[in-house]
């Protein structure tokens, strides 16, 4: 492709986005730029305080277990209180947490410190999703969410080889160069973005207000299908940070081997992203969906037959076209899915699914390799990428085009429009009948005082 091609392709990607997602989407690179816990807690603990690897997976366990909590509160806050102040508190909550996780010492305080930052990093999830689907036109919302997860991709790489050259001289700085770079995220949210929460909706004919409850979420069960395919998925693509790198070092291979095989996953992210999405940005989600799941679980199959750093590469590359298929495309089914009043607790819910799966993922790899090997780890990984295309497949047929959140914007913005339209005319009718009703009453005026005059 010529560089006119390029550039053409590239502004056709970020055009027609309101200025407001690009100030969140900085928002999330910058956040991920500053990653250090996520990434090097298991090295913290062992390598710099010195820990037994068990403890070290009970405080990485509490973590996500935080992130498990949060998902569903978090999720609540959005709807009631807004997008702006969730993330606002569960950025900052964020940045003190991480800072203090660098000073404390006692493996009771270290384990409780970690699972409040697993709650208040995953705390922000929701709302950005949320925002991003209230600012964002139905239309535009995949290539959005896929420059949003374009953007966490490219972050993280390049953290991840600072904070690797960082934790060699202090891990106290990583810490506390996270906490100021969140708290840099969370300035720029009350700065920069705007509260985009929908106004609520007049009470209906009968008086009542149609409420969404998390009870709501847990009745709608296409859309809890969905949380538990979204379950599926991510045990199978945890797989890539949990299961790969044991099962390599089982095989003899050493770190630096699983860091060149796992590297291609971040490079094709952020190389393939934007013309990936440019491809299946007007696709049939339901396809795009079924072909990823497969795609990551097989994918992931063939890792059993890998026996160079070559063939575990060429592995890699295939889950990662599925991760980069499956992950804006789901997440615009759930907001497809989702009222426009309950974006919050939907997006809640559908966050807990991945971190649930973060907390099962390390029980699982661990307990397939240790009682009957790599392989069939692998092979599980197989059988539940086809279980989650085939639960695509049945949720997803007979899905009529716009459903939930697009058909009450769409709604609304009618409703929105023939209201404008009623008072424009309203306001140009006024404006004719003005000048008549004042000649009128001059005529009027003009009537009674000629008669008077004619008597003198």
């Amino acid at each position: 492709m010529s560089v006119t091609g390029v550039r053409r392709a590239v502004r056709e990607s970020v055009s027609g986005l309101p200025s407001a997602f690009w100030w969140l989407w900085t928002s999330t690179l910058v956040n991920r730029l500053g990653a250090f816990v996520a990434t090097f807690m298991a090295l913290y603990l062992t390598l710099d305080r010195g820990y037994s690897a068990s403890y070290a997976g009970l405080v990485v366990a509490l973590h996500g277990l935080g992130g498990v909590i949060s998902s569903l509160v978090a999720g609540v806050m959005t709807d009631r209180l807004g997008r702006r102040p969730t993330l606002l508190v569960a950025q900052t909550a964020t940045a003190l947490s991480v800072a203090l996780l660098g000073f404390v010492h006692h493996p009771v305080a270290i384990a409780g410190v970690a699972f409040l930052v697993g709650m208040a990093a995953n705390a922000s999830r929701p709302a950005v999703q949320a925002m991003m689907a209230d600012i964002v036109r139905p239309e535009d919302r995949i290539r959005a969410f896929s420059l949003n997860y374009w953007a966490i991709n490219l972050g993280f790489a390049i953290s991840s080889v600072g904070a690797g050259f960082i934790a060699e001289v202090s891990y106290l700085a990583g810490f506390l160069i996270e906490a100021g770079m969140t708290l840099v995220c969370a300035v720029l949210v009350f700065i920069k973005l705007p509260e985009s929460r929908p106004e609520k909706q007049p009470a209906g004919p009968d008086g009542a207000e149609d409420a969404v409850s998390l009870g709501t979420v847990l009745r709608d069960g296409r859309y809890m299908g969905v949380v538990g395919l979204s379950f599926l998925i991510a045990l199978v693509f945890q797989q890539g940070y949990l299961g790969l790198p044991v099962a390599m070092g089982e095989a003899g291979f050493t770190p630096a081997d699983f860091g060149m095989a796992i590297a291609v996953n971040g490079v094709l992210i952020v190389v393939l992203q934007l013309p990936v999405t440019r491809f299946i940005e007007h696709r049939d989600p339901r396809r795009l969906l079924i072909a990823s799941s497969l795609l990551a679980g097989y994918g992931f199959g063939l890792t059993a037959f890998a026996g160079s750093v070559g063939v575990f590469a060429l592995t890699v590359c295939v889950w990662t076209l599925a991760e980069i298929v499956n992950a804006p495309t789901q997440t615009g089914l759930v907001v497809r899915l989702s009222p426009v009043h309950g974006r919050g607790r939907y997006q809640g819910m559908y966050t807990m699914s991945w971190a649930v799966a973060s907390l099962v993922a390390p029980l699982m790899s661990g307990f397939v390799i240790d009682r009957w090997g790599a392989a069939w780890l692998w092979g599980t990984c197989a059988v539940v990428g086809t279980v989650a295309g085939l639960g695509y497949g049945l949720l997803m047929r007979g899905l009529p085009d716009g459903t939930g959140a697009e058909r009450t914007e769409r709604t609304e913005r009618t409703e929105r429009a023939e209201r404008t339209e009623r008072t424009e005319r309203t306001e140009r009718t006024e404006r004719v009948r003005q000048p008549v009703d004042t000649v009128k009453r001059s005529a009027d005026a003009a009537t009674r005082t000629v008669p008077e005059s004619s008597a003198s």
